[in-house]
């Protein structure tokens, strides 16, 4: 009885722990979806404005009205069926795109995500590209380029800015745009001089401040690069406010990662080139390369091409740049993990699934049988297993008895009853060991892919990749009062919960009083350790525990001895 108590008293305290700890654990390790983690606005300071110079020279600026910052340069347009916006002539920058596809909110009349902004704007993020000036006299940061032909930059019509130098160069930027996110950059000079001229491009992205979305362990968001052959989700912001950030390396990219934007440049595949991230003033981070530069004898020209991704990390877009376009590891931008193995083909099936019913609830609702028909088998020998450690008690509790004061002659005698009875204490956990990677895995889907981003289910739930916005606490809502994350507990939570304590109810019921007790409060604290998770990965949960309790009873069905109460 002494025990019992103690070990009661142990179990109390490892619930507190994780009931009031879990918060800590999760924001590190777990970062859950919060509403407004998508939102692009109200910047407060000025970017790196000349991305060849140091990028702490350009100042600070104060902040003013996008709309006013974009009507006082000229501008080309950019039209596409996924983006809108435009390009500033004025150093020939893409700094004005919206993401027509998504908006920042579930709410009606919510706007679309703006990804880009000018410099002297809210959250100011763009890119540019031009020459380096060693050698070179290229076109000044804030040079006016002169356009030619189309005015709208479109898939079809690519847009063409022109400008010269005082010695006779011609500098050229020729900008084409996919139908989804890709831009294409052709950086051309014309030696018109005199004397051979070294040339070599650049191409940066930078912005002001970081992102709004959570960064942790498991879902990295800010700097990124691919070179030397690996995906890298360093550094981070710190370390850039420490020290620029230096590689060289022939093929990859660098930018910045959102939890569902990306920005990427990407220079010429087969190229060396010097890639860095760097800090300026006013929390200004810039992401930039410079190929090695080329020797361009008088009356010549060189043309260099690079790209530049700007927009949404949807996996089957990423993989086709990755597959079919050569650019190394884009895939990666999204911070699959080591669980990436089953993380994709987790993805594609509830992608596939998605696309065929138009529902993501009742997608993940038909990957959770589907992942339960696949272990039903081991479900079975789980259930025969605790069948016969059932049928073994009895002798247990007569070794408990007489060997109460030998611990060692009890554990001997245990494992020599066990061999002779051909039991294996350990043969029920291996459905639960294998539902581990399989929720891992799950959660990373659910949390990293946009493809769930707002997707609604039933009633009140409109966002999948979010919690429960709906909690008891404040009467759903009708009460001016917004409870403490850790015990807002929304309704699907609480049915979750329940549905744990139903399915733990049909277990055996273990004949030690403590492990009664342990059971019993087990469910509920689950309740509150994935509360704050993705209603998405609720669902699959609740799915999960209704179909183990129909396994249980057709199970129970076949062993019905495992049912029969156990005489102490």
């Amino acid at each position: 009885m002494k025990d019992d108590k103690q070990n009661f008293v142990l179990f109390a305290v490892i619930a507190a722990l994780i009931l009031f700890g879990w918060p800590l654990i999760q924001g590190k390790f777990f970062p859950t979806a919060n509403p407004p983690v998508t939102r692009i606005e109200d910047g407060k300071s000025k970017p790196i404005a000349n991305p060849a110079a140091d990028p702490a020279a350009d100042g600070a600026a104060a902040v003013r009205n996008r709309a006013e910052v974009i009507a006082e340069t000229p501008r080309l347009r950019i039209e596409t069926p996924r983006v809108s916006g435009s390009i500033n002539l004025k150093g020939a920058r893409i700094d004005d795109l919206v993401l027509k596809g998504y908006d920042e909110t579930v709410a009606k009349n919510s706007p679309p995500i703006r990804l880009l902004s000018p410099a002297g704007a809210p959250d100011a993020y763009f890119a540019s590209f031009g020459w380096r000036a060693q050698g070179l006299t290229p076109p000044a940061a804030d040079a006016v380029w002169t356009p030619s032909g189309a005015t709208t930059l479109t898939p079809t019509t690519p847009v063409t800015l022109d400008a010269t130098n005082a010695t006779g160069q011609r500098f050229r930027i020729q900008i084409a745009v996919d139908g989804d996110y890709m831009f294409t950059v052709r950086q051309t000079v014309l030696n018109a001089g005199t004397a051979p001229v070294p040339v070599a491009t650049y191409g940066l992205v930078n912005r002001v401040g970081i992102s709004k979305d959570p960064s942790s362990m498991t879902i990295h968001v800010g700097p990124m690069s691919v070179d030397n052959g690996g995906a890298h989700y360093r550094p981070n912001y710190k370390d850039i406010d420490e020290a620029a950030q230096k590689f060289t390396t022939t093929g990859g990219w660098l930018g910045f990662t959102d939890k569902y934007w990306l920005t990427a440049i990407i220079p010429d595949q087969g190229q060396t080139f010097d890639g860095q991230f760097r800090a300026g003033a006013n929390k200004a981070y810039q992401a930039d390369y410079a190929l090695q530069p080329k020797q361009i004898a008088p009356g010549q020209a060189i043309t260099q091409v690079s790209r530049f991704f700007a927009g949404a990390k949807e996996v089957r877009l990423l993989d086709r740049y990755t597959d079919q376009q050569g650019v190394a590891k884009l895939d990666y931008a999204i911070d699959w993990g080591w669980f990436r193995i089953v993380e994709k083909p987790i993805f594609y099936y509830l992608d596939w699934l998605f696309r065929m019913i138009g529902n993501f609830g009742v997608a993940i609702i038909l990957l959770t049988v589907t992942i339960r028909g696949l272990l039903f088998p081991i479900a079975q020998r789980q259930f025969k297993s605790m069948a016969a450690m059932r049928a073994v008690q009895p002798k247990m509790k007569a070794l408990q008895a007489k060997h109460k004061d030998d611990k060692v002659r009890l554990q001997q005698e245990t494992m020599a009853l066990y061999k002779a009875e051909g039991v294996n204490p350990l043969a029920g956990c291996a459905p639960t060991l294998l539902q581990i990677p399989i929720m891992y895995a799950l959660y990373k889907v659910l949390m990293l892919t946009i493809e769930m981003r707002h997707q609604p289910f039933v009633a009140w739930i409109k966002d999948l990749s979010a919690p429960d916005p709906l909690t008891p606490l404040n009467l759903f809502g009708l009460l001016a009062f917004t409870p403490p994350h850790f015990i807002a507990i929304g309704v699907v939570p609480i049915i979750l919960g329940i549905s744990m304590y139903f399915q733990f109810k049909l277990n055996p019921t273990p004949m030690d009083d403590t492990q009664k007790q342990v059971f019993a409060l087990l469910p509920w604290v689950l309740m509150f350790v994935m509360a704050p998770f993705a209603v998405g990965l609720q669902v699959y949960w609740i799915t999960s525990n209704c179909l183990t309790i129909l396994q249980q009873k057709l199970l129970y069905a076949r062993h019905p001895g495992l049912k029969v109460p156990v005489t102490k």
